[in-house]
């Protein structure tokens, strides 16, 4: 019994700590109404909050309300008193698409 317990214990820690396959660096081109430019992410994936920010040319910004539910994810990013909603998923080990009212971007996994 003692040894079940703590195998149990132990799967628990593993499966509760391991890395979200949505985790790292992700790199992607969006388009805007001057032309695309390239969009950069670090997600950050803690229990079922997304965390992280976005590199663009105008600069960076954290991304804010956070949401993880298996391979989809929800956040907002918030410039000049406007706020954006997204919605993503995660289509493979190293690509995710996500969406706004603006319309989708594709994301790869960023090579380190």
């Amino acid at each position: 019994m003692k040894y079940l317990l703590t195998a149990l214990l132990l799967f628990d820690f593993v499966a509760t700590n391991a890395q979200n396959k949505i985790d790292g660096n992700w790199k992607g081109t969006t388009e805007s109404p001057n032309g695309a430019f390239e969009v950069n992410y670090t997600f950050k994936v803690v229990k079922d909050s997304l965390m992280g920010v976005v590199n663009t040319k105008f600069g960076e910004l954290a991304l804010e309300n956070g949401k993880v539910n298996g391979k989809s994810f929800s956040y907002s990013i918030s410039f000049n008193q406007t706020s954006i909603n997204f919605t993503g998923v995660l289509v493979s080990d190293d690509k995710i698409v996500t969406k706004n009212e603006r319309g989708e971007t594709t994301l790869a996994k960023a090579k380190n």
